[in-house]
């Protein structure tokens, strides 16, 4: 039997990958790291239990080797590169550190995008894969203005961030000459939580900010009789106008697995963005009506906070990490993605969708955490 195997298989998009291509059939093989109070298995055990409850089905297990993105041949054992040899015919990278900031070269993103990449591509060399599968970001194009073409990387551009860098050098590493026949690459935009129910597992970006303005707006003033919570003037350095490209997490995974089952789409890059980003005057509005954070004012991006409030200290202070991230995107093209999938169109990222993702996190207390199980007897390798 020839299996896919998967990197990144325990993170949002990797979940929802692992579960659509359970039940489009594919044999699956996922890398995943264990910890000292759980097993790789246990873990991707809680995470096949979820989907089955969410589904009312059950699903067949993927096989589980334990390893590490960050280890030579991702820290596999000599039994498990032997079955991987074997039984491997195409490879999936979907791991991927998120860091927006770092401390240096042998730190994070770099650790896991760069040199994580490379243990991917050298346990493809030894097991003669020839088939790749790379899930990037539409970030690469870092600081660019106006169109930017899926078949377009490095131009020379400027980078708002180390993470955008290590994700460019990783697509130049996997789009190596000779090292693949079929290279296929995915680029999604800001991945947001479940168009349908809001689910989510991680918290970041347009979260962060949802997360600190809830936290601030319930420590500085609490709700009075009109509902409203935060209503001093706080100073946001947007115009409103900027433009962020948000999608769904189960509309990413369904037009990935849309192209990973058709070969014929194999060999091309997919812009995964939406047809209509969504504003930083949206965001801010979203924050208001979810949370009650209200008298924000957006003042423009150069503008110099001058004698900051005691809120505005605050909230500049925690949000500094993602400075970059509230920048206007660039228009991506979306060519590729139009012809092999004008059936399956981006959910419509709106106020009320926004919404109904911003009240399951908050429910959530903004964290997620899988039952503790134990796994099921499973193929051994």
């Amino acid at each position: 039997m020839n299996y896919l195997l998967m990197t990144g298989a325990t993170g949002l998009l990797g979940r929802y990958l692992v579960r659509d291509l359970l039940l489009a059939g594919v044999p699956l093989a996922v890398v995943v790291r264990g910890s000292r109070r759980t097993s790789a298995k246990d873990r991707v055990e809680a995470m096949i239990r979820y989907w089955e409850e969410q589904l009312k089905r059950e699903l067949p297990r993927p096989v589980v080797l334990t390893g590490d993105l960050t280890e030579p041949l991702l820290g596999l054992s000599t039994d498990e590169q032997e079955w991987v040899i074997s039984n491997v015919e195409s490879v999936l990278h979907n791991a991927a550190s998120l860091s927006f900031v770092s401390t240096g070269r042998e730190s994070e993103p770099w650790r896991s995008n760069v040199d994580g990449t490379q243990n991917v591509i050298d346990l493809c060399k030894l097991a003669n894969i020839r088939e790749f599968h790379h899930v990037s970001t539409a970030y690469v194009a870092g600081l660019r203005e106006g169109v930017c073409k899926e078949n377009e990387l490095n131009v020379g551009q400027q980078f708002g961030n180390p993470y955008e860098e290590s994700k460019v050098m990783a697509e130049e590493m996997v789009r190596a000459p000779g090292l693949f026949d079929k290279l296929t690459v995915y680029r999604p935009g800001i991945i947001i939580g479940d168009s349908v129910n809001g689910f989510t597992t991680t918290f970041h970006g347009f979260y962060a900010a949802l997360q600190l303005s809830y936290t601030l707006n319930r420590a500085m003033n609490a709700p009075d009789h009109t509902r409203m919570g935060y209503r001093e003037q706080v100073r946001m350095t947007l115009d409103g106008t900027e433009s962020k490209n948000l999608v769904p997490v189960d509309w990413v995974s369904e037009v990935m697995v849309h192209i990973m089952l058709q070969p014929k789409f194999h060999g091309d890059t997919y812009h995964l963005t939406p047809r209509h980003p969504v504003t930083t005057r949206l965001l801010r509005d979203v924050l208001q009506a979810a949370i009650g954070f209200y008298g924000t004012v957006m003042v423009g991006h150069n503008t110099v906070i001058e004698n900051p409030t005691q809120v505005e200290e605050l909230f500049y202070e925690h949000i500094h990490v993602y400075n970059s991230y509230w920048r206007n995107d660039p228009t991506f093209d979306t060519s590729n993605v139009t012809r092999v999938a004008p059936h399956i169109p981006c959910p419509h990222v709106d106020l009320e969708l926004l919404m109904r993702l911003s009240q399951v996190a908050i429910d959530m207390g903004f964290q997620w955490k899988d039952k503790t199980v134990k796994s099921r007897e499973s193929v051994s390798v």
